[in-house]
């Protein structure tokens, strides 16, 4: 018996098949391009998923003898926010906007203006990723297309739709179009009617475990496969990283960086941080944003020590003293400074510095950076972490996660596999067909720890100072950095 999680990035779909042991039966992957008519947008053909889903059916088909015969469930992960635009006959009216499209600037700063209690509703701020902009950014520009408009998905529903026939969108990604009620979990009638959004066009809302449809018959599978709604990517990497219980958080470190952790009751956050429905069982998950975490260090290494290994690069540093600060805001800042014309910098260079110390005072940056987020939410929660999950390209190096731990001032806890959202939406498959009553329950079995690293009481309080100091570099420089 298997489940298939599929993973709708911005890049490429990732298939996982799995067993009822939370083992990996095999994986397939299938790219597509992205389109970009011009600067700051960004956009992506749909059909170019499904043509991704067929491939990667076919790939598995071709690995797993009996992957016909045993696929009982089929889930998804998907990129968040990204606008699909269907006519009458179900027909995709235009390319896709996507979250990382950021020409609705105009479009939040209505929304904010307009609509005073968007956060209270939303528990977010606008920002161009989210939905709502984008779909006021096609009335206005592109008013011919939206008169044709009968239904809105985000890009894993459109999926669901390909494999069953039926449209829906689970709570988890419906949080993250702005137009989610939070607290009563139904699409907001005071964000519709504000901005003249026809009710008939928004989807049925589900749990990331709800049953969709079945799988059609056109697909070729010898038994009856069921399809369930899934999660946003970030809620699908935070089960797959065994973030289904509280008094843990998760530091996930790509091009950008990710502190999250998971809510058992809601949150009032005003904004500054994330706040969206988890795709576990009656919960939620907060979420502070670094943009440009990994995309530091790459930058770093590739203007100062390019085609140098990160190994090699990083090899030593946890013997170099900590009196450089660096601030990572290279592309600007989401967390906790909302902020796109703020700029990073490096604060105390002497003659004694050499590549090494800068390379660590980069790392550290990050990291402080991902502590605004965990300090803002151990305040609301009244009480510290017990541990955090480190996933990403901050949990590859020993030196990078003795710094988590350090700065973070609690556990670090490592996964032993890592398959991000992929495995997440597994799981959710694998609740819904049975295997496991919940997703809690699921993580016992497919998710798997490596191991922990502690604090060291001396870094934790000289981290504690300088943590001190790097808070002050954001209001000390902001005025030189919007001038430049």
């Amino acid at each position: 018996m298997y489940v298939l999680g599929l993973d709708l990035g911005t890049s490429s779909l990732k298939a996982l098949l799995m067993n009822k042991k939370g083992e990996v039966i095999e994986t397939a992957t299938a790219d597509y391009p992205l389109i970009t008519p011009q600067i700051g947008f960004s956009e992506q053909d749909a059909c170019e998923w499904t043509e991704a889903t067929n491939k990667v059916l076919k790939a598995l088909k071709e690995k797993v003898a009996d992957f016909e015969a045993e696929l009982e469930g089929i889930s998804f992960s998907g990129q968040m926010h990204s606008l699909v635009l269907l006519d009458e006959k179900d027909n995709v009216l235009r390319n896709a906007i996507l979250w990382n499209d950021v020409r609705t600037t105009k479009q939040c700063e209505t929304i904010m203006n307009t609509l005073e209690s968007i956060v209270d509703i939303t528990k977010n701020i606008a920002l161009e990723g989210f939905t709502l902009p984008k779909i006021l950014w096609v009335q206005e520009n592109e008013p011919a297309i939206w008169e044709k408009v009968k239904h809105f998905l985000l890009p894993k529903d459109y999926l669901a739709y390909f494999l069953t026939g039926n449209k829906s969108m689970d709570y988890s990604d419906a949080a993250g179009t702005l137009m989610l009620d939070i607290d009563k979990k139904d699409w907001s009638e005071e964000i519709r009617t504000t901005f003249d959004i026809p009710a008939n066009i928004y989807p049925k809302l589900l749990e990331s475990t709800g049953f969709v449809g079945n799988l059609k018959s056109e697909f070729g599978f010898k038994k009856e496969v069921k399809v369930f709604a899934g999660g946003a990517d970030n809620a699908c990497a935070a089960i797959g990283a065994g973030l289904v219980k509280p008094g843990i958080g998760m530091a996930s470190i790509g091009t950008s960086g990710v502190f999250a952790t998971y809510e058992d009751k809601i949150q009032d956050y005003s904004g500054k941080l994330h706040f969206f429905n988890h795709a576990a069982e009656n919960s939620h998950y907060s979420m502070g944003v670094t943009l440009s975490a990994g995309h530091s260090l790459a930058w770093f290494r590739d203007t100062f020590a390019k085609g140098e290994d990160f190994s090699d690069l990083l090899a030593g540093i946890s013997e170099l003293e900590s009196n450089l600060l660096f601030t990572p805001y290279i592309v600007g800042e989401r967390t906790p400074h909302v902020d796109s014309k703020i700029r990073g910098s490096f604060i105390g260079i002497d003659t004694n510095h050499t590549i090494k110390h800068f390379a660590k005072a980069v790392l550290e940056g990050i990291t402080f950076s991902l502590k605004d987020s965990q300090n803002m939410m151990e305040e609301a929660k009244g009480e510290a972490f017990k541990t955090v999950i480190s996933v990403g390209g901050g949990a590859k190096n020993q030196d990078w996660l003795q710094v988590q731990a350090d700065i973070f001032n609690t556990n670090i806890q490592t996964l032993t596999v890592e398959q991000g959202p992929g495995l997440g939406a597994a799981m959710l498959a694998a609740v819904g067909v049975g295997w496991f009553s919940n997703t809690l329950e699921c993580a016992e079995t497919f998710v798997s720890y490596g191991d922990i690293v502690k604090p060291n009481p001396k870094n934790v309080e000289k981290y504690e100072k300088l943590y001190k100091e790097y808070k002050k570099i954001y209001e000390n420089t902001k005025e030189i950095c919007h001038l430049l």
